[in-house]
C-alpha cells in the first residue's frame, strides 16, 4: 500500500493552497500524514525536505516517488494508482 507524507508549513502559500487537495485525497481514504516541517523539524531532515509543499510517496516503507509544489487531485491519485 502506497503512503503518502505530505510536509508544509503554516507560513507557506502554496501550502494552504495545497491542503485542502490532499485533505480530499485523505478523505477518500488514502494513508496522508500532514507534516509541518517547523514542529517536526526532524523528520523534515530525515527526508531531506527543502523546500515545501514536498510530498513523498513511500510504499513499504520505501520512497517511490516525490514532488515538490502543487499538483492536480487527479495527478495526486495517479500517484497512488
Amino acid at each position: 500500500m502506497k503512503t503518502i507524507k505530505y510536509f508544509s508549513a503554516a507560513w507557506c502559500g502554496p501550502c494552504q493552497t495545497f491542503k485542502p487537495i490532499m485533505n480530499e485525497v485523505a478523505g477518500e481514504g488514502h494513508s496522508v500524514q500532514f507534516i509541518d516541517i517547523d514542529s517536526q523539524e526532524p523528520l523534515a531532515r530525515q527526508y531531506n525536505v527543502r523546500s515545501v509543499p514536498t510530498v513523498v510517496v513511500e510504499e513499504n516503507g520505501a520512497e517511490v516517488n516525490r514532488f515538490i509544489g502543487t499538483k492536480s487531485k487527479q495527478a495526486v491519485l495517479d500517484l497512488l494508482s
